[in-house]
């Protein structure tokens, strides 16, 4: 079986691509994938990907753009349809699944022009504008977050099941604040640095690239001791090293705590498109198993107050939550689908 995966522009939608051509390797599947030359899809894939072969399309959100900015990033998509319905032909593609995100759409609809199963997963609990769009002519429509998916649970990468283990007393913190970083949650971290170093508990935190020297100098001049990065591929084993996380709540890094069984304090970046970060975590604290605090709060106090509690509970919870081999049984259900 020979799939094109596509979709991407950041991390959390490519995360679930690298899920998927994992799960495709191992069933003795093919797959390409078609991103975008704007975002990070070429970090990502352009070296080193299990995919068969990659292609960078130059293409660029729709949604953000205004007047003329708009119809240029509608005629990149149109160029990019045309160059997509060529290489699903090469590679004689049999069905295609949409991770979402820009880079997902010519695609997507090649896909559709060219008679292609388009099979989708929606990675938030509000439905991406392209997504929305789809949704009617897709074959299958997966959600982590909607009852009537037929498949439930999130696609993560086996290590975060495989690094699980139940906490309950903490004695390191992660704070994560995305590829980008996250200047509120950087800046919270500095905040409580120095309670930190005196309950004795460790602090590894990703600020991100661009913030990278600032926080850095500001822990200096605390004289605390940190394990920090820029930008790190290295999750899995940091996420398992640690007894609470402080994090955004974008989709992909959502799942990969519960995967883990590490209970987080959930800061939804307050610009997500629809409010989507916030949502998700919603349905985390709705099932009891996070904490979510909007930025412009009381961060500070809110994550104190954490600090103290014993984590048994909610780390059981999400161990017992958590929905393992996702991604394979989404590629199972591919298959099943075009056997049917």
């Amino acid at each position: 079986m020979k799939l094109c995966i596509t979709g991407g522009g950041t991390g959390g939608h490519l995360m679930i691509a690298e899920a998927l051509v994992e799960a495709c390797a191992n069933d003795g599947h093919e797959a390409i994938f078609i991103g975008s030359t704007t975002g990070q899809d070429k970090k990502y894939f352009e070296k080193n990907s299990t995919f068969s072969h990659v292609y960078f399309l130059q293409t660029t959100g729709v949604v953000n753009q205004r007047g003329l900015g708009k119809v240029k990033a509608l005629w990149l998509i149109l160029r990019a349809f045309f160059a997509s319905r060529a290489i699903l032909k090469k590679h004689h593609i049999v069905a295609t699944y949409s991770v979402g995100g820009f880079s997902a759409a010519p695609a997507s609809f090649a896909s559709l022009s060219r008679f292609i199963p388009l099979f989708i997963h929606e990675q938030n609990a509000v439905y991406g504008r392209l997504n929305t769009i789809l949704k009617p002519f897709a074959k299958r429509f997966i959600s982590a977050y909607d009852e009537a998916s037929p498949i439930k649970g999130y696609p993560v990468k086996e290590i975060f099941f495989k690094n699980a283990r139940l906490r309950d007393e903490i004695k390191c913190v992660i704070f994560l604040g995305g590829s980008q970083g996250a200047k509120a949650i950087n800046d919270l971290a500095l905040s409580v640095a120095k309670e930190l170093k005196a309950k004795g508990i460790k602090i590894i935190h990703q600020a991100g690239e661009r913030d990278y020297e600032r926080v850095k100098s500001a822990y200096a001049e605390l004289g605390v001791e940190v394990e920090l990065y820029g930008f790190t591929k290295e999750m899995p084993s940091l996420m398992q090293r640690a007894d609470l996380a402080i994090s955004r709540s974008g989709a992909s890094t959502l799942w990969e705590l519960c995967a883990n069984a590490l209970p987080s304090f959930f800061i939804p970046f307050p610009y997500a498109a629809s409010d989507h970060q916030y949502y998700n975590a919603k349905f985390i604290v709705d099932n009891n198993l996070g904490w979510c605090q909007r930025e412009g709060e009381d961060l500070r106090e809110a994550l104190l107050l954490i600090l103290p509690q014993n984590l048994t509970d909610k780390s059981k919870a999400l161990m017992e939550y958590s929905s393992k081999d996702v991604a394979k049984k989404m590629i199972a259900d591919v298959e099943m689908s075009l056997n049917a």
